[in-house]
């Protein structure tokens, strides 16, 4: 599958160096709420009820295993879920389960200020903030989590307010390269995650989106020739917004890329070489693991791949410097949403 050309495929996008409020007094979008930022700026004061969604993603990723959490919040019901993978034997846990009309998931306004909490019949998970980063705790009858995510001085991170209209719009924010450790068990096997080697990613997201909404989703983190970089790359669901998800870090230093990039993957085959390229990007990813979750619920809809792999290519600078990616670990997908 190719992503259409995009005519004027570039954006003018601003940069917010301020907190300003998602949304004005009366639910609808704030025009001084879009942009980006290089640190969570935004209060998602969403109103109403019914069309808002609120979720926190957390997927740590090792040389030889990863972990992900999620905790999703759709007014009308919360998801709760995990994933366990292990690279050398393809072992896989899923876990994911749902309820109507929840009673009580706590969502923080403001990524960063505040915890995430929720507990199913099947599955607990925890996000709280601490002096010294993010704790991560998940328990199942098959895996058991507690990681703690580091937060270092001046991390900077990618937050985008993109805005189909005044009334449906989404703010996410996309964080990677943060080091983190702390123990995995899963099936009775303890899995050790070592700060110099690990790395979370987040993807935080508030707004009201569209009944029906397909994304493309891809990120890495790690090191290459002794610079460490971070891949944050999407598609599909903001062209014609006049923002885009796209950034990358090098170094620790965010560089955001403001034109909407083109994906080719194969539908018939999601572990065959997918390619992202742009005038500042020229990646191929090679997937080693399909992680395929599809739900049909009342009038809810989802069919997505997850796949896990190696990107390699390279990337550009705000300085025009061109930065080698050799085997960087991560993930791209696509998701297929009615909500």
């Amino acid at each position: 599958m190719v992503s259409p050309p995009v005519d004027g495929h570039r954006t003018h996008e601003r940069e917010i160096t301020d907190r300003v409020d998602l949304c004005r007094p009366d639910g609808r979008l704030n025009p001084d709420a879009v942009g980006w930022t290089r640190r969570p700026l935004h209060r998602a004061n969403l109103r109403g009820w019914g069309r808002n969604k609120r979720f926190e993603y957390w997927c740590v990723t090792t040389p030889t295993h990863l972990v992900a959490l999620n905790v999703s919040h759709a007014d009308y019901r919360v998801t709760y879920a995990a994933f366990f993978l292990d690279f050398a034997t393809d072992r896989a846990i899923q876990t994911a389960e749902r309820a109507l009309l929840p009673l009580a998931t706590p969502m923080p306004s403001t990524s960063g200020e505040g915890g995430v909490r929720g507990r199913g019949r099947q599955l607990a998970v925890g996000f709280d903030e601490t002096p010294f980063g993010t704790r991560l705790r998940a328990r199942s009858a098959r895996l058991s989590v507690d990681l703690l995510v580091e937060r270092p001085d001046g991390h900077e991170s990618l937050g985008v307010v993109v805005p189909w209209s005044e009334r449906l719009f989404q703010y996410t924010r996309k964080d990677n390269c943060l080091p983190a450790q702390g123990r995995v068990v899963a099936d009775g096997q303890a899995y050790e995650f070592d700060p110099d080697t690990a790395y979370a990613a987040l993807d935080h997201g508030r707004g009201r989106w569209p009944y029906a909404i397909v994304w493309n989703w891809g990120a890495a983190s790690g090191r290459c020739g002794g610079r460490e970089i971070g891949l944050q790359l999407g598609g599909k669901w903001t062209v014609g917004t006049g923002m885009t998800e796209n950034a990358i870090r090098v170094d620790g230093r965010l560089h955001k890329i403001g034109e909407e990039l083109t994906w080719y993957y194969d539908t018939h085959d999601w572990l065959a070489p997918w390619r992202v390229v742009g005038d500042r990007v020229d990646l191929t990813f090679a997937p080693f693991h399909d992680r395929n979750a599809r739900s049909s619920w009342l009038v809810v809809e989802s069919d997505e791949h997850q796949v896990f792999g190696h990107y390699s290519g390279h990337v550009v600078t705000d300085e025009g410097e061109r930065v080698p990616v050799d085997g960087l670990l991560g993930w791209a997908e696509e998701v297929r949403r009615r909500w």
